[in-house]
């Protein structure tokens, strides 16, 4: 078998072994609402006969019948005169560069008639056009409703010449005065916005940029300077590499400005040379699930264990028994090892100086130019602010007031300048301390340009015009610096003329087309310097204590950029499968400690304490706590990015904890949490769906024994080919059937393959569906209440490392969750698995069985399967029964209990005429009363069809390959489409792999859907 290992969701149901049956038994969490179907006080009484309530509860299931049934009106207005280069219903794809300050992706956006709908990865882009989950949902983003519409003066509604003519006098009167001119902005590494900065400078010689980022790296950039005499963070590759070791680096997450998970996924190949992963750190970070081994240790033992490896590696030696297990490896894999680091400054210097020594060839010698914030700068800056130097400060789509830990006190000195201007999409801080407001375009309405790291030159065009009369920086500065209504103020010209230099012979429409290509510039890193010893007293300075903090950002929130994000803000987190919240993490040791609660209600509902959390004399009031399993005792964890004011109808989510952080150091001793009293409603989703209380869902085996035993093996094997005893002898489970199995060879079949060897839980994939398919946000009330609507999740499985006999449990007659009390007493060992777990991430969506169960129950036959190997739904068919969802052993259909669209109680993106521009007119708009999952984007699959059936050609696998929205989106390649009916496929040859095996495949299902076991790179003891 792959493993013996018992998987567990979460704590509770480790506390309580009845738990998963529960759970089974209680198929839908919410009650028939019966109060609001009587609807009437009198009838809601106790003499409500049976004959009544069956009267009224008859009319009430046959109106919502009539109502999914009835299909909208809805008026469409034909051009008059059609552009020429769109045609109605097909879609039109651009090139761009998706950039806010914080995140990068070169990108494809998907337009309809004018409106861009969909992001999807540049795959001439390689690394760099990767898409994570903000990436996917920034086109959300464009139709924010609660932007700034327009320019603003003294608070008052206002026309650019007017605002204009007072930003130039001030810029007249402060250059006359000679007070200095501040534009602060975000990281801009654009080659043409610095020659367009440098010009305004010259007409305005008092004139300064200042980098402002929220999330500033500012210890990394402070290592590079000091290790490779340039202030820009090194770019890694892994494919090359046979040994990650990370302390406290997220770099499958926010780390150093780029995600490392291309390069990591492939070096996890299994085989003799896969990647192995060893993770030190307090939070059980995204990076940290994905490790083969994991050393759980509060912040200021990582740093002790960091200042060991380093001795050991460089020959002082050590006595510590992690860091001389750690050391080794290093040592054995020598060039072929890396090491990373976060945290602190001193981290980051140790780590590079550490891989000097290893010679690491993940090392490329390529420079990051993403970030660029220098916190002696920004300090510089606020001196002339708080001295009255400045006359003119020009906030480029920034809230220090917000994201800084001295941010009020920014907010009082601000009254020292005389002309404030926030170049703003919110109303925020900033918005209310100027006196002078520029909407900022949105990324999709902008021309623009990007240099993220040596060599490459990424281009940025709108894919629509102007939602609202907003304006992007680099078009305020023309105006300011060559005066209004000139010639000269066309931006694009501008570019294009500043892009020539860059671009060579290569013409800027080609490059405009591709949307990336090579740059002239050749910046090179080379270790230069590092002060170990430096490096080795700060790390040692961070005085212990019995609480330590570690701030992270969270793979759906990152900085906050988008927090009135609401895709964003429902994704749950892929540890906690949390949304719509941050929280403290804490241990479960340092819970019972505590005396922190997290409880299940009667409805499985979690409930949390609410704490005071003090850090270093600040204190941020009625923070949630969340009991993390793999957090490190003696350490708590916060995300930052939330608790946004006056930034949109869903940013005010949460708790800021941008006030606990530094800038620098990540990790912040003396904390101290003491309980309010009160309790948090936290709205999961981990627990709402159970694949029948059924144990090896998620299979997983030790690259050892995936090398040298075979997978087929009568006793030992790791993926034994299920079979069943017949009366014809023993056939494997793939080759019974119930029914007669029809052709399915003419045409293209449609396989899914999902590798959770590469999963890395990221989330991409959810947002990318949710766009594909118009899925809605239903809120945090509705998530509690267990009616998510998405049709793709990712289960994350614990998993223990204490070896447990299911078989012979089974054998016994226990359940499943029954093992759980047998295998691990009262939990309170040091063996437990709650601390310090294995986690398995495992995508689950409609599995397309070719003998559905949901098919063969439904009434109306509205579910239906189709030739090509998908299950059909008809949703004007559907009459709401719920039999399907019921009977799907998978847990993935979705019951539609409100009309989410154009419904006031679903305050989000469908309820208004600008955020409903996102929806794709190919998939229908589902209404109240019917049942929906996953349907592997047959828009896309009959598209990609019909367009080779136009031009008489046959389908190549690449464009099957890009129809499906998850796997497109997937970074990793974890998710491959593809045509089984295709010899030459790549998931045909996935098929073959010996780790393949099927979900419950035991139920006789046969679904489309196959997975991958997980091999883990470690030795089990």
């Amino acid at each position: 078998m792959a493993s013996n290992k018992i998987q567990f969701r979460s704590i509770h149901e480790l506390r309580d072994p009845a738990l998963n049956n529960k759970l089974a038994q209680k198929e839908f969490q919410e009650e028939i609402p019966v109060e609001d179907f009587l609807g009437d006080a009198e009838q809601n009484g106790s003499s409500t006969s049976r004959r009544d309530f069956l009267k009224i509860l008859g009319f009430s299931t046959a109106a919502v019948t009539l109502a999914a049934c009835e299909a909208p009106v809805i008026k469409t207005i034909p051009y008059v005169v059609k552009p020429h280069d769109i045609i109605p219903g097909v879609p039109n794809y651009y090139a761009s560069t998706y950039f806010d300050g914080f995140d990068f992706a070169s990108v494809l956006v998907k337009t309809r008639e004018g409106r861009p709908i969909k992001i999807d990865p540049n795959p001439a882009a390689g690394d760099l056009g990767t898409t994570n989950a903000r990436a996917q949902a920034s086109v959300l983003s464009l139709y924010d409703n609660d932007k700034v519409k327009q320019p603003k003066l003294d608070g008052k509604d206002e026309t650019f010449d007017k605002v204009d003519s007072f930003i130039l006098k001030g810029l007249a009167d402060a250059s006359a005065a000679g007070k200095k001119i501040v534009l602060l902005s975000h990281s801009f590494p654009s080659p043409t916005f610095k020659k367009l900065f440098a010009e305004f400078k010259a007409k305005y010689p008092t004139a300064e940029l200042v980098t402002y980022d929220a999330y500033p790296h500012s210890a990394a950039l402070d290592a590079a300077q000091e290790v490779f005499g340039q202030r820009a963070l090194p770019v890694y590759d892994l494919k090359g590499s046979e040994l990650v070791v990370s302390f406290q680096a997220d770099f499958l997450g926010d780390y150093n400005g780029a995600s490392l998970e291309t390069s990591f996924a492939a070096a996890r190949k299994p085989g003799p040379n896969m990647l192995r992963h060893i993770q030190v750190e307090s939070n059980m970070s995204l990076t940290g699930a994905n490790a083969d081994s994991r050393y759980r240790l509060k912040p200021s033992a990582v740093n002790k264990t960091l200042v060991e490896v380093y001795n050991a590696i460089v020959g002082a030696g050590t006595s510590d028994k992690t860091a001389t297990e750690i050391a080794t490896e290093l040592k054995a894999k020598g060039s072929k090892a890396v090491v990373l680091a976060d945290g602190s400054k001193g981290a980051q210097v140790l780590a590079h100086l550490i891989n000097q020594k290893l010679g690491s060839v993940a090392f490329t010698g390529k420079a990051n130019f993403l970030k660029e914030f220098d916190k002696a700068r920004y300090q510089e800056f606020l001196g002339w602010v708080n001295a009255g130097q400045v006359g003119v400060l020009i906030a480029n789509n920034v809230d220090p007031i917000y994201s800084h830990p001295k941010g009020e006190d920014f907010k009082k000195s601000l009254a020292k300048v005389a002309c404030v201007v926030a170049v703003a999409d919110k109303k925020n801080e900033m918005y209310k301390a100027a006196k002078a407001v520029i909407p900022v375009a949105n990324w999709l309405e902008s021309w623009g340009d990007i240099e993220p790291q040596t060599g490459v030159y990424s281009l940025m065009q709108p894919t629509i015009q102007k939602i609202y009369k907003s304006r992007q920086i680099e078009e305020s500065l023309l105006v300011w610096k060559n005066g209004k209504n000139n010639a000269a103020n066309n931006y694009y010209d501008y570019l294009k003329g500043s892009a020539a230099s860059i671009l060579g012979a290569t013409s800027f429409n080609k490059a405009l087309y591709n949307g990336i290509t090579t740059s002239n510039n050749a910046t090179a890193l080379s270790y230069s310097g590092g002060n170990a010893a430096q490096a080795i007293a700060e790390l040692r300075n961070f005085k212990a204590s019995e609480l330590e903090l570690v701030l992270y950002t969270k793979p759906s929130m990152g900085d906050g950029t988008q927090a009135n994000n609401p895709w964003l803000q429902e994704l749950p987190d892929p540890i906690t499968r949390m949304s719509w919240d941050n929280y403290l993490t804490i241990s479960p040791k340092d819970a019972e400690k505590f005396a922190i609660d997290n409880d299940l209600n009667a409805r499985m509902q979690l409930d949390g304490s609410i704490v005071n959390l003090t850090v270093n004399g600040v204190t941020i009031k009625d923070v949630p706590v969340f009991i993390q399993p793999g957090q490190a005792e003696g350490s708590v964890g916060l995300a930052l990015g939330y608790g946004k004011k006056d930034s949109g109808t869903t940013a005010d989510t949460g708790v800021n904890a941008y006030p606990l952080f530094d800038g620098s150091n990540l990790t912040v001793s003396g904390v101290k949490i003491e309980k309010t009293g009160e309790d948090h409603e936290f709205a999961g989703i981990q627990l709402q769906n159970t694949l029948m209380g059924r144990y090896e869902i998620a299979k997983e085996v030790p690259l050892a024994e995936f090398i040298n035993v075979a997978f087929d093996d009568e006793h030992k094997g790791w993926n034994k080919p299920l079979e069943y005893h017949t009366i014809s002898g023993a056939l494997p489970a793939r080759k019974i059937d119930l029914w007669d199995a029809f052709d399915d060879t003419d045409g293209p079949h449609f396989n899914l393959s999902i590798d959770l060897n590469s999963c890395t839980g990221c989330g991409a994939c959810i947002i990318a569906c949710q766009a594909e398919n118009n899925v809605p946000v239903v809120g945090k009330e509705e998530i509690r209440m267990s009616r998510d609507m998405y049709w793709l999740r990712i289960d994350r499985y614990y998993s223990s490392r204490q070896k447990v006999e299911v078989y012979e449990g089974l054998k016994e007659g226990m359940a499943v969750p029954e093992l759980y009390g047998t295998a691990f007493g009262d939990g309170g060992a040091l063996n437990h698995p709650a601390d310090n777990p294995d986690v398995i991430f495992q995508p689950v969506m409609c599995q397309h069985c070719n003998h559905a169960p949901c098919e063969t129950v439904c009434p109306v036959a509205a579910t239906s399967h189709g030739k090509q190997g998908q299950n059909h739904m008809a949703y004007n068919r559907c009459i709401g029964t719920r039999y399907c969802a019921n009977n799907c052993p998978y847990k993935v259909r979705r019951f539609n209990w409100f009309t989410y669209n154009l419904n006031d109680k679903f305050d989000f993106n469908m309820n208004n005429d600008l955020g409903r521009m996102v929806l794709n007119p190919d998939v229908v708009v589902r209404t109240r009363g019917v049942m929906e999952k996953c349907s592997m984007c047959i828009q896309e699959t009959q598209a990609t069809i019909l367009a080779a059936k136009r031009d008489n050609r046959k389908v190549t696998d690449t464009e099957f390959k890009n129809s499906c929205a998850c796997a497109a989106a997937c970074s990793t390649g974890a998710m491959t489409f593809g045509d089984m009916n295709d010899k030459e496929s790549e998931v045909r040859e996935l098929y073959s792999s010996n780790r393949r095996y099927y979900l419950l495949e035991e139920i006789g299902t046969k679904p489309n859907v196959f997975y991958h076991t997980k091999v883990r790179n470690r030795v089990e003891k």
